[in-house]
């Protein structure tokens, strides 16, 4: 059985990650999954150089309002690196979802 939608917001930087979710859960009826990071390749040439996951969980409209207005907040702070919907995860992406590189050196 597949789950719920996810939608997933990558954003420059812790601030504007809690930004965007803030906005995001305000928007709808979602749940988030744990933070994730990524230091890019060329952190040096940006102004902040951490790139921070934010992952919405609910019903495919929730997460797409959620999605949207995360977008929309992080803009206004650091910027979007990308957005993306998966309408319908599947069962073995689930475990995917909860892994989170700040709880690692």
């Amino acid at each position: 059985m597949m789950g719920n939608a996810t939608g997933i917001v990558e954003v420059y930087g812790l601030v504007a990650a809690f930004v965007a979710c803030d906005a995001g859960c305000k928007a709808a009826n979602v749940t988030v999954e744990t933070f994730d990071k990524n230091k890019p390749g060329n952190p040096d040439s940006l102004s902040v150089p951490l790139i921070v996951a934010v992952k919405f969980r609910g019903r495919v409209t929730d997460v797409e309002a959620a999605v949207e207005a995360a977008k929309v907040a992080a803009a206004g702070v650091s910027g979007v690196v990308t957005t993306h919907i998966l309408t319908s995860t599947e069962p073995d992406t689930e475990p995917m979802l909860k892994i989170n590189a700040f709880d690692k050196n």
